[in-house]
């Protein structure tokens, strides 16, 4: 298990903070961006690419510790062959172009989600990219693949099913301090700030156990066209954002003077 536990509640102290440690976005919009253009929707997606970079390289001078991008739902094979098959495409060259540059940078990067869906080629591009960075410590750059919240849950429920089978565990013993040890991230913050780009106003299975005190920041834009100033914009209103944590007001306002 990890040593490092997602808690049921975070302390207090979490809720004084204006920059939030771990920022996660759903990357929504590159079709439709495409359509506005008249555009085939795979210019959308490489447009959507080089808005990643833009936004991890900002988000890294922030101060944002963790960063984690919904790349690809666990739903999104569902999407038509042709566009899945490019997106695998796309997402080979990015590791062969990309990585190197993270990794000059001090990005960490790690893929997280059923990775075994993915072709032996893909799996290994991952593999080196997490091995080649796994030192650095300026930022973690965290890309859920082939994720869903609720595998991920269901996953973590299975081991913990196979400890009580095996007699290492006790049903009553399991809280969600242990399910925290067990779902994907269990040895990273859990997220501060969940932005969805897109206009889309729902979290689509992303991240449930990991966000569930993170503060909600829905935007119209685009993903291809949110940029350096759109990630403040969400910083921004973050930072005026009073997080109890099912405290009162003022349990969070004496914990601000104190620190």
């Amino acid at each position: 298990m990890a040593s490092d536990a997602i808690t049921a509640a975070p302390d207090l102290d979490d809720a004084v903070g204006l920059l939030p440690r771990h920022v996660a976005i759903i990357m929504d919009g590159n079709n439709r961006w495409a359509k506005q253009r008249g555009l085939p929707g795979n210019e959308g997606h490489r447009a959507g690419e080089a808005a990643v970079h833009r936004l991890v390289e900002h988000a890294a001078r922030t101060g944002i510790e963790v960063l984690t991008l919904f790349a690809f739902s666990s739903e999104n094979w569902r999407r038509p062959e042709n566009e899945v098959a490019a997106l695998m495409r796309l997402f080979l060259e990015a590791l062969a172009r990309k990585v190197p540059e993270l990794h000059e940078n001090g990005i960490r990067l790690r893929f997280m989600g059923d990775l075994s869906a993915f072709s032996p080629d893909l799996q290994q591009g991952m593999a080196n990219a997490m091995k080649l960075t796994t030192s650095n410590s300026r930022m973690t750059l965290v890309v859920a693949v082939n994720y869903g919240g609720q595998w991920d849950m269901a996953n973590a429920a299975r081991v913990l099913a196979t400890e009580v089978r095996a007699g290492r565990l006790h049903p009553d013993d399991i809280t969600p301090v242990l399910m925290g040890q067990q779902v994907q991230m269990a040895d990273m913050p859990p997220a501060d700030l969940l932005i969805r780009t897109g206009g889309e106003m729902r979290i689509s299975n992303f991240l449930l156990w990991q966000a569930a005190y993170a503060e909600f920041f829905f935007t119209d834009v685009f993903w291809p066209d949110f940029d350096a100033a759109a990630l403040d914009d969400a910083l921004a209103e973050y930072a005026g954002r009073q997080r109890r944590f099912g405290r009162t007001s003022e349990q969070v306002e004496a914990a601000r003077h104190v620190t």
